[in-house]
């Protein structure tokens, strides 16, 4: 009896291990299937975030690209129109001159100012008893030399004068649109509020954009009425900043430091160029002095050069040697920044 039950509970036991060994191969491939199934549906998840991400940084790449192209296509577009300007700013015509000089006289005027210059100049020096050929040459340097030095002498004081002033301005605007501002309200507030010649140039922008002209078209003008290329500086970053976009106070205030630092270099590099210059002075003055203490000591000895025609001609030609060696010593002093 005994031994019929313990092979029935060994077969019941065999029986149950067999059914438990083939559930669990049925399982455990069932498992292994929902494993690997889900191994796949993460890895395909994956790629489809590799993949969006790949699209993303793609699609970045491709508008900073874009961005750089276009900024390129500006910048390009700008240098020509800049050495078409650049042409006209190095050898402006005479009434441009006057216009950039901030004059306010018609070439009618002007022609007649010059003449009666000529015609005052050349009397003075009929006047003081000098001889008679000398008198034409008053008249041509009093008609036509004078009234021009004078128009590019108040034509470089005036850019002086705004180089001085115009870093102050940009800094203004960075301020204004920082807080809140459209730039043309700061370009407004700059019209009314600067110091000459800057408030004249950005009352000329206020009054083109009134005209109907936009902001940076009126800014690339500048340049027109103040020949520096700080005016060129501005109205190119006014005209990229409209066509690529960007912070506005961040490149006026890039452009206000560079102006800045522009400004140190020429004070530094006059401050090298000084002991050149004086050297130069010293040179170019010695003769004159020489032949003055000459006059001095013995008059009858230097007096040939002043009463004889050879003495004339040979003062002409050192008069012509000299000027010849004081350009080329201005030439090599002077430094463009």
């Amino acid at each position: 009896m005994f031994g019929i039950d313990g092979t029935v509970l060994l077969f019941v036991l065999l029986a149950g291990s067999s059914a438990g060994a083939v559930a669990y191969a049925f399982l455990f491939t069932r498992i292994s299937n929902e494993q690997k199934a889900e191994k796949r549906l993460r890895t395909v998840k994956s790629a489809d975030t590799d993949r969006l991400s790949v699209k993303a940084s793609r699609d970045r790449l491709a508008e900073v690209a874009k961005r750089r192209k276009s900024i390129q296509e500006s910048l390009k577009e700008l240098d020509e129109k800049q050495k078409v300007k650049d042409r006209s700013v190095k050898k402006p015509p005479l009434k441009v001159q006057i216009r950039q000089a901030g004059l306010h006289l018609s070439m009618e005027r002007f022609y007649l100012y010059s003449a009666l210059c000529g015609l005052f100049l050349s009397t003075i020096v009929f006047l003081v008893g000098a001889p008679l050929y000398v008198v034409p040459g008053a008249l041509l340097a009093g008609a036509f030399g004078i009234p021009r030095w004078l128009v590019m002498f108040i034509r470089k004081r005036r850019i002086k004068a705004f180089l001085n002033e115009f870093p102050n301005a940009l800094d203004v605007i960075v301020r204004a649109v920082k807080s809140g501002l459209p730039l043309n309200d700061a370009v407004r507030l700059i019209a009314s509020e600067s110091r000459e010649p800057v408030r004249a140039e950005f009352r000329r922008i206020v009054e083109s954009q009134q005209m109907g002209l936009s902001i940076p078209d009126a800014a690339m003008r500048m340049s027109e009425t103040m020949p520096c290329p700080e005016a060129s500086f501005f109205g190119i970053v006014i005209q990229i900043q409209s066509q690529a976009g960007g912070n506005l106070s961040e490149a006026l205030g890039n452009l206000s430091r560079v102006l800045r630092d522009r400004k140190k270099m020429k004070a530094k590099i006059q401050a090298l160029a000084m002991e050149a210059k004086a050297s130069a002075a010293i040179i170019g003055a010695l003769p004159i002095i020489v032949a003055g203490l000459v006059y001095i000591s013995s008059p009858s000895y230097i007096m040939p050069l002043f009463t004889t025609s050879t003495g004339h001609l040979l003062l002409g030609i050192a008069a012509v040697w000299m000027s010849m060696g004081i350009f080329t010593m201005k030439k090599m002093m002077n430094f463009e920044v």
